[in-house]
């Protein structure tokens, strides 16, 4: 008996080793570089252009290569990475992740840019870093990115390492690399578009001055659609890892069941009744058969406001069908106000993740 000791406590101290490993190689990091993050090699100068290389290196940090992609959207099956386009090509990396009405919002003019600069030498390469767990899921990105019109090419980061590399913390964010490696200019959010396209414009023009190209780059800006966000509410996670504190608008509260990322519904007839202050409304969701949600705001059916994921039926009911794992666009009022939503569910099964406002 004794002499077993030993040997047990050897293989108890192992057990902890590798629980602690496998902890530590399946946590995503979202913050600072990762040891594997690789700075892109600079252009060799061979003649001079307006900033001379020893001031880039001075005012601007090199660009990082994409880190153990989990997959490519729009490259025919091929990997892409940011170095094989220094010295030939200026690159916007654009993060986002496919539910996010941030990142929807800003993909019209992504798109707008592609198909104006990219025989300029201009190339797009979207970051896609999931926020929620259905977005890791290649099929689930493709549908997407084809929903949204996206042609230039998509990097699936799902281990947020190329993320980490840039150090960033937003969705959606874009960083414009130049012709010689370095990250020339960033922008966090929506909004700035004149200025973005400005930027891209210039880092074209010196593109074509050091490759010794003819023609000229078209100085007409994207137009702009205005957006006016008027949430006061903030974004709202229903599951336990974002918000820790009671679910009070899940009704009835021993009809949910509560995980780190979403909150499901287990029994028939529940709700989300929810008072928020905006003038738009997203919900995203998902459920793995359609299931029909009756959508009501102050107690009443949707009029006007209804957004574009609402169904009226003939018998004046406002619904809307939610299965695919995707954002949900429930209002789109025409003012901020202050109203209660509340979304009645017949059958369990429906999984909420967030509600997000504008």
């Amino acid at each position: 008996m004794n002499a077993a000791k030993p040997y047990i406590l050897v293989v108890v101290v192992a057990l902890l080793i590798g629980a602690i490993y496998f902890i530590n190689s399946n946590s995503v990091k979202r913050g600072g570089e990762t040891e594997d993050s690789v700075a892109i090699t600079p252009r060799t100068s061979s003649g001079q252009n307006e900033m001379t290389k020893a001031n880039k290196m001075k005012r601007y940090e090199l660009a990082k290569e994409v880190t153990t992609p989990d997959g490519f959207i729009n490259t025919n099956g091929k990997p892409v990475t940011i170095g094989e386009f220094v010295g030939k090509k200026v690159v916007l990396i654009d993060f986002w992740t496919y539910s996010c009405i941030n990142c929807q919002r800003t993909t019209p003019y992504l798109n707008s840019w592609y198909e104006k600069y990219k025989d300029k030498g201009l190339v797009i390469i979207g970051i896609h870093t999931p926020e929620f767990e259905f977005e890791k899921d290649y099929d689930n990105v493709k549908t997407a990115v084809e929903k949204f019109g996206i042609k230039f090419p998509v990097v699936l980061d799902n281990d947020y390492s190329t993320w980490t590399a840039y150090r960033n913390q937003y969705w959606p964010r874009k960083y414009l690399i130049d012709i010689d490696g370095y990250i020339v200019y960033d922008h966090i959010g929506e909004g700035a578009y004149e200025e973005t396209e400005k930027r891209i414009q210039d880092a074209l023009i010196e593109r074509m001055a050091v490759l010794g190209e003819a023609g000229e780059i078209d100085q007409s800006l994207t137009k702009e659609t205005p957006n006016q966000n008027g949430a006061k509410s903030p974004e709202t996670y229903f599951g336990s890892a974002r918000e820790p504190r009671e679910k009070n608008f899940l009704l009835p509260v021993d009809g949910w069941n509560i995980t780190p990322e979403f909150a499901q519904n287990t029994l028939p007839n529940t709700s989300i009744v929810y008072q928020y202050t905006a003038k738009d409304v997203f919900f995203v969701a998902e459920a793995d058969t359609e299931t029909i949600v009756e959508v009501l705001r102050n107690g009443k059916p949707l009029g006007a406001e209804a957004g574009l994921d609402i169904i009226k039926t003939s018998d004046g009911k406002t619904i809307v069908k939610i299965k695919e794992a995707r954002l949900y666009k429930i209002i789109n009022g025409n003012q901020t106000e202050t109203d209660t939503l509340e979304l009645k569910i017949k059958k369990p099964g429906l999984k909420a993740f967030t509600f997000t406002f504008g």
